[in-house]
């Protein structure tokens, strides 16, 4: 399955969201591969590998072409899934990432900006969906404060699109944070703190979305 994390809005978190999920992919079941494709020309994912010391979790190329698309499915029986962290504008390597995937995940911050943000990337998805009519979309609320009244009406606001919104939100956390900076991941640096244990979950349910 092919993953793609992309929004227009920068700092929605489609990094932080694609580097644990691919480790939520890989830990899943035992031997499984996975393979984290940077798409975004600022290389964050990248950075984030190069960070680390000793063996890596999961493999991290860079492919910020538009013909991504297109080198992609060469990739694809190596790999039981493959994430895609995509660029933080509207582009036509954004077009490219949509167009290889199987799967477009929407990060959204609980913001009324986010979501007036999100117009672009939509468009971009249904526009590649007259092409390719398997496409699916799901949004993911990002960074949820708990408690809060943005934090409960961001759903609220999502359900004039077309597309769902993950039961799964991920909490706002300083785990997040501290685990990037090594190279590392919530999993990684605890297995079974609230962080891991919803990034888990949400893998787990876009999986059932294939």
């Amino acid at each position: 399955m092919i993953i793609a994390f992309l929004n227009q809005k920068g700092g929605t978190g489609k990094t932080t969201l694609s580097i644990n999920v691919a480790h939520a992919l890989s830990v899943k079941k035992k031997n499984n591969k996975v393979l984290l494709v940077d798409a975004d020309p600022q290389g964050s994912a990248r950075d984030w590998a190069a960070a680390r010391e000793g063996k890596p979790l999961f493999p991290v190329i860079g492919l910020d072409r538009a013909v991504l698309h297109k080198e992609l499915p060469g990739m694809v029986p190596d790999y039981d899934h493959i994430i895609i962290d995509g660029p933080p504008r509207v582009s036509e390597l954004a077009r490219s990432a949509i167009m290889a995937a199987d799967l477009v995940v929407v990060p959204i911050q609980p913001s009324p900006y986010d979501v007036w943000a999100a117009d672009e990337i939509i468009k971009l998805i249904k526009e590649a969906a007259v092409f390719k009519g398997s496409i699916k979309c799901t949004f993911v609320v990002n960074r949820k404060i708990v408690n809060t009244a943005i934090g409960r009406d961001v759903n609220d606001a999502l359900v004039d699109y077309e597309f769902p919104t993950a039961k799964t939100a991920i909490h706002q956390r300083v785990i997040f944070a501290e685990s990037a900076a090594p190279g590392s991941t919530v999993i990684e640096m605890d297995n079974n703190g609230q962080a891991a244990k919803e990034i888990k979950k949400l893998a787990n349910e876009l999986l059932e979305m294939e």
